[in-house]
């Protein structure tokens, strides 16, 4: 009879008798009397030859399909309970990882995630009402519980399930945050594998893609909201509150809050909630802060998650809450600057202005920009060559942006340092004083609003005027916008009041590139019409 049933396999679409009626198979249990006794009335399917026998006992959810009934009492309630898809542990072998997937694989279709059964939850006590010596085994058992999945696209299924979870949830909480003693090392495995079960999974696509779409305004998407937030807050209360509390010891919780662990929370920054982007951030950082081994470590993934966005997809949700983590982390580097933290400003921080949907993030990479210049103030010349180098030419939005943080640059910048740019600059600023698009033009004449900019100017006006004159004539003669105008007016005022003779100079030179300007039209205009008429002379036609 056992061989018969080990040689049984789960049909792909079960039969109506063995389904809750929605398609999914059930299992229904019998618990007896002593809670560690469960009858086993069918078995339908086989754990594979080769598997060893903790991996076979893991994949016993899926595997079995075990027979209970419900025992209905005063406190327990009927409950259907999602597993999960069997996952190996954080340190199974490659080769087990391997056989497992591959029997999943044959079991379940693409559609299935998890598995549901019928049982009966035991009502566990509230942790403050049992003895001090009990809290151990009960936080372990309500650890466990938590570790069951449920549909929350459905708001009517499992409603009494997800009130327990839910119930469950905050009840840890509150026994991490206001004293729950020192953690063993068993508690901490199963709060790391309770985390793992409910926050690490395969974010769906993105909406705009999924829809085609290449615009999209994400204060305004209603699709990227999470439908399980309400549960997922919860279980990220849970990890912060774990990794914040005194209580818990890094030595020990290293093993389980390992690199693995971290690579798969800097995944959840791609989510499009951004209240779930908001809390891995506030862990991440606490990570950071509280792990010294994992230091190194984290600075490099996001490296690669900022090269990968650069120079590849140019999509990724979480670059603004990754770069808010690293305006503190910059913030708190020793001086002198180490080679890493350079190249990391050359290589990432600087080329990171080259995508176009700079404006997600664009207020968090200039507070990172402006953390080095403050800690070094000779990375002003890389820094804003580097943005000149990314200067758009057609987007006239990012352009507003850039003259912001050239700005707040220019701020924190002596005389000294920017004499080593100050050409290439004033030249690009000059550039924007004639732009057509007002609000560029706007923003550049801005920077003579600032009193600091206009000492730097006034110190060195005998190279910058002569620069940007030409932009400030064109601008008063025939710019369309009223406001660019009476700006710069203003503009012309301050620099004839700071020298009256440059400023003399400079319109006398002006004058004469506009004279050999239009008498090189003219000369051209009469070699044109002297072509003509030889060309006319002798039969050819010059279309």
């Amino acid at each position: 009879m056992f061989a018969k049933l080990m040689g049984r396999r789960l049909s792909r679409k079960p039969a109506k008798s063995e389904t809750n009626g929605t398609g999914v198979p059930v299992h229904s249990v019998r618990v007896l009397d002593e809670p560690s006794k469960v009858s086993v009335e069918k078995v339908t399917s086989p754990a594979r030859n080769g598997l060893s026998s903790v991996n076979a006992e893991l994949l016993s959810n899926v595997e079995t399909l075990k027979s209970v009934e419900p025992v209905n009492n005063d406190i327990g309630s009927k409950v259907a309970v999602a597993l999960p898809v069997p996952t190996p542990g954080l340190h199974a072998s490659p080769m087990e990882v391997n056989d497992m997937m591959d029997m999943i694989g044959d079991d379940l279709s693409p559609d299935d995630s998890t598995v549901v059964s019928t049982v009966t939850v035991e009502n566990l006590p509230l942790l403050r009402d049992v003895p001090v010596a009990e809290r151990h085994d009960l936080l372990i058992k309500k650890l466990s519980l938590c570790c069951q999945l449920y549909d929350f696209l459905d708001p009517k299924g499992n409603v009494t399930e997800k009130e327990i979870k839910r119930q469950t949830l905050l009840e840890i909480v509150d026994y991490i945050q206001y004293g729950a003693g020192k953690f063993t090392e068993s508690i901490h495995r199963d709060i790391a594998n309770m985390l793992a079960v409910n926050l690490f999974r395969t974010m769906p696509p993105a909406y705009h893609e999924s829809t085609g779409s290449e615009k999209f305004d994400r204060e305004e998407e209603d699709a990227c909201m999470e439908p399980a937030w309400p549960h997922l807050q919860l279980v990220y209360e849970v990890f912060l509150q774990y990794i914040i509390s005194t209580e818990t010891d890094p030595r020990i919780a290293k093993r389980y809050i390992d690199r693995i662990f971290v690579m798969r929370l800097l995944d959840l920054f791609d989510s499009e909630d951004p209240r779930e982007r908001e809390y891995s951030k506030t862990i991440l950082h606490r990570i950071y802060g509280k792990y010294m081994m994992h230091r190194p470590f984290i600075r490099k993934a996001i490296n690669n998650i900022f090269y990968r966005f650069i120079y590849e997809t140019e999509r990724h949700n979480g670059i603004g809450e990754l770069l808010e983590i690293l305006g503190s982390i910059i913030n708190g580097f020793a001086m002198p600057l180490k080679e890493e933290h350079k190249l990391f400003l050359a290589r990432v921080l600087i080329p990171l202005h080259r995508p176009k949907c700079i404006s997600f993030y664009h207020q968090q990479l200039s507070y990172c920009i402006t953390q080095f210049v403050e800690k070094d103030y000779r990375l002003i010349d890389p820094v804003i060559r580097g943005l000149l180098k990314f200067w758009p030419v057609t987007n006239s939005q990012k352009e507003v942006m850039l003259l912001g943080e050239l700005e707040e640059l220019l701020e924190i910048t002596q005389s000294p340092e920017l004499e080593c740019c100050m050409v290439p600059l004033f030249q690009q600023i000059g550039r924007c004083l004639q732009c057509l698009h007002f609000q560029v033009a706007e923003r550049a004449l801005f920077f003579w609003s600032n009193d600091h900019i206009v000492n730097l100017i006034a110190q060195n006006r005998n190279v910058i005027l002569p620069l940007i004159f030409e932009a400030l004539e064109k601008n008063t003669a025939c710019h369309w916008h009223h406001s660019v105008n009476g700006l710069t007016m203003n503009v012309r005022k301050m620099f004839m009041e700071m020298d009256e003779n440059l400023y003399k100079e400079c319109q006398v030179k002006f004058q004469d590139k506009q004279n050999r300007t239009r008498e090189n039209v003219e000369k051209r205009a009469i070699a044109w019409k002297q072509l003509e008429a030889a060309s006319t002379s002798k039969g050819i036609f010059i279309g």
